[in-house]
């Protein structure tokens, strides 16, 4: 497994299983699957309500947790109003998942409408990396502004900016902000999946059907998913695929024994829409997004 190194000194598992919208009855034997296949790194959130049961499949795996990088995302309803609320929302993560630590803990959004209360609630992450209950902090789905009014009001500098990041939208602008400021850029959806859930209304699609995809796997012996991933990981970045199925799980973790050439990289990267998939970041407000996360 490559492995890559945060801004503060930290390595990371360049590639991990994600586990957003994996149901929670799923979720026990798909991060099994993934552990006992050779991942060591599994992504989660609070609001994708199967925290409890990524830590309890950690502790039957017997894996040692000290191998495992774990990551989690503290929802806008658990830091809309400030810092003490996000240092809860730690406590009800790290009860849920059974960790005395974890290993990233990212802001899931930013909240443009009242941006100090992102400021209040990154200011909780920077207190807990402080306290070393967690070894590396970061952000997710901020773009440029928001990032730059982050790193003039706070002292430690993100470690990741997790986001949205396939070859159908490429955030372009935001990974070349990041990689200036040392900020490690990590996608989700860096298959595609996005773009073909219901919610992407008429234009679904299949970047894994497009012909320039497909023939690049073609002549690799490869997937089209395996070679997205080796999209991303040949351009420095960190992906989080997700799947149930064993079989996917393993197809996605078996992308480092073969590199893409310079053109076909280049023919990845042409396929841009501009079409974003998931939720427009200057349009995350409590009263839109807000939900409850329950207690552990």
């Amino acid at each position: 497994m490559q492995t890559l190194t945060l801004n503060n000194g930290v390595a990371m598992p360049a590639l991990g299983l994600g586990v957003f919208q994996t149901p929670p009855d799923e979720t026990i034997a798909a991060v099994k699957d993934a552990l006992e296949l050779g991942y060591r790194h599994i992504d989660t959130a609070a609001a994708y309500g199967n925290e409890r049961e990524v830590g309890q499949a950690l502790r039957d795996s017997g894996v040692p947790r000290d191998d495992v990088f774990v990551e989690t995302k503290i929802w806008i309803s658990d830091y809309g109003y400030g810092y003490d609320e996000t240092l809860h929302g730690f406590d009800k993560s790290a009860a849920k998942l059974g960790l005395d630590h974890i290993d990233l803990l990212i802001l899931h959004q930013a909240l443009p409408s009242d941006f100090d209360r992102t400021l209040a609630a990154y200011r909780a992450l920077e207190k807990l990396l402080a306290d070393g209950k967690v070894r590396a902090i970061g952000v997710s789905n901020f773009m440029t502004d928001h990032l730059t009014r982050l790193l003039d009001a706070t002292d430690v500098v993100p470690a990741v900016n997790q986001l949205e990041i396939h070859p159908y939208f490429q955030q372009r602008t935001v990974l070349d902000f990041d990689t200036a400021h040392h900020i490690l850029n990590q996608a989700w959806s860096p298959i595609g999946g996005v773009t073909f859930y219901p919610g992407y209304g008429d234009h679904r699609t299949s970047v894994l059907q497009d012909p320039a995809v497909t023939a690049i796997a073609d002549a690799h012996g490869k997937s089209p998913a395996q070679v997205l991933l080796r999209w991303g990981l040949q351009q420095g970045r960190s992906v989080i695929p997700k799947s149930t199925k064993r079989h996917r799980i393993a197809e996605n973790i078996d992308v480092f024994d073969f590199d893409l050439t310079t053109a076909e990289l280049a023919a990845l990267d042409a396929l841009e829409t501009g079409r974003r998939g998931g939720p427009e970041p200057e349009n995350v407000t409590l009263a839109a997004y807000g939900r409850a996360i329950p207690e552990a």
